[in-house]
């Protein structure tokens, strides 16, 4: 039986050449449909006719999300690039598409890619059966090399990737995320703030840095259609101290839509090879709208919350010490536990003064949470409202600008016991002006 395969080239002339040749020969393929753009292969993908497609590499609108909703209606894809076109290869690479082979192959080995594309698909095939195509295909080696001299500690992607998260209420996440970040780089660790809060972050304006200025947005955009590299990361993630970078958020809520799940996804897995460290301050909400469940193509106003927090090796969840902030970060933690299976967060509790309860405000926190939630926190951090707000107002963090705040060197012993080992001495202090 044939498998049966779409076409989507943009404008060129060996696409009716091949056409031809995959039907004059039984290859094990056939071309059921030629799409004209990107929107008709996805919806024709959509009606479940096809297996495969053949992508050109200058198809106009051939993103991520566009390969996701390929994915879902379960079309493999092989693209096909001009021959010694190496930015064009590194292209499709970089937006997922393993199978990637020159215009001018042999029908014999585009056919043999289709079906190892449609078989690995879903499940590995086995070794030695007529699926196994493998040895069929040309050696194409490994996508051509950046130059990754410029990065002071390139990684093989083994970055750790820190989440923030905390209910609603504004508990604290920003001061957390920012502190954290700063503490981490001070203690000698490469470290990239993001702001990944769709709902309007606050990152850049914490640290007094230009809301409107290119970040994790220009960073998605880049990703989506496959385009960034290291060094463009590198670029958009501005450097504030030698160990310390910042990507900014969308400073207004309606630019949502441009932190798509899938590019976010990529951005941090990215970020894992610039810096050994990278802490994430997320949205609040993990809701997902269940008429939108139904229609995996559709925008999701949380999606980039829930895919920090999916890919994401630690959470950090945030809660304030009062009552209503309490009880909002115990449902919190309920409802991440199901949205997240398996996620063990680190929990904080941030604001932790006298008055709002009686007795000692940190014993009285974690016999409720531990009574109501079953948790320990990891962390208290004191109110020390004239210190944050003195950060705030000059656009500095706390290890800058008040080094003895009670506050910071509860964010400081956080850091600590988050490296899990004794961190190594700071190769520049954080209390030096920036460049």
């Amino acid at each position: 039986m044939r498998v049966p395969v779409l076409t989507a080239v943009s404008g060129s002339r060996w696409e009716a050449g091949l056409v031809q040749a995959l039907e004059r020969t039984d290859l094990g393929v056939t071309v059921v449909r030629r799409c004209v753009d990107i929107a008709d292969l996805l919806a024709t993908a959509a009606t479940g006719t096809a297996r495969a497609v053949l992508v050109s590499s200058d198809l106009r609108r051939l993103d991520r999300d566009a390969l996701s909703r390929l994915a879902v209606a379960g079309v493999a894809v092989v693209g096909l690039v001009s021959v010694d076109d190496e930015e064009a290869e590194r292209r499709l690479r970089q937006l997922g598409i393993l199978h990637v082979l020159p215009a001018d192959s042999d029908p014999e080995t585009i056919s043999a890619a289709v079906i190892e594309a449609v078989a690995t698909s879903s499940a590995p095939p086995v070794a030695g059966s007529p699926l196994d195509t493998r040895t069929a295909l040309p050696d194409l080696g490994e996508p051509p090399e950046q130059d990754l001299s410029w990065l002071d500690q390139p990684l093989p992607g083994s970055g750790r990737v820190i989440a923030v998260w905390g209910p609603t209420g504004a508990p604290g996440r920003t001061t957390v995320a920012v502190g954290l970040a700063a503490e981490l780089a001070a203690l000698g660790e490469g470290t990239t703030l993001v702001d990944a809060d769709v709902y309007g972050g606050a990152v850049a304006q914490t640290l007094g840095l230009l809301d409107e200025s290119p970040g994790l947005a220009a960073a998605a955009r880049l990703a989506n259609n496959g385009s960034l590299d290291l060094l463009g990361l590198a670029e958009l993630a501005r450097r504030l101290t030698p160990t310390l970078r910042v990507l900014t958020g969308v400073a207004r809520a309606e630019r949502w839509p441009e932190l798509r799940p899938t590019a976010i996804e990529a951005v941090l897995a990215m970020l894992r090879q610039l810096t050994p460290v990278t802490v994430v301050d997320c949205g609040f909400c993990l809701e997902q709208d269940e008429e939108l469940a139904y229609d995996q193509s559709a925008a999701r106003r949380n999606g980039a919350t829930l895919a920090v927090l999916g890919t994401a090796d630690t959470v950090v969840a945030v809660g304030a010490a009062d009552p209503v902030s309490l009880q909002r970060l115990v449902r919190g933690l309920a409802e991440l536990s199901t949205v997240v299976p398996g996620v063990a967060p680190t929990v904080v509790i941030n604001r932790v003064r006298s008055g709002l309860m009686p007795g000692d405000p940190q014993a009285e926190v974690g016999l409720a949470l531990e009574r109501y939630a079953g948790i320990s926190p990891a962390a208290y951090i004191p109110d020390d409202r004239a210190s944050l707000d003195q950060a705030m107002s000059i656009g500095r963090s706390l290890v800058e600008i008040a080094p003895g705040s009670p506050a910071r060197q509860a964010i400081h012993g956080l850091a600590r016991s988050l490296l899990g080992r004794e961190p190594a001495a700071a190769k520049r202090s954080l209390l030096s002006r920036r460049r």
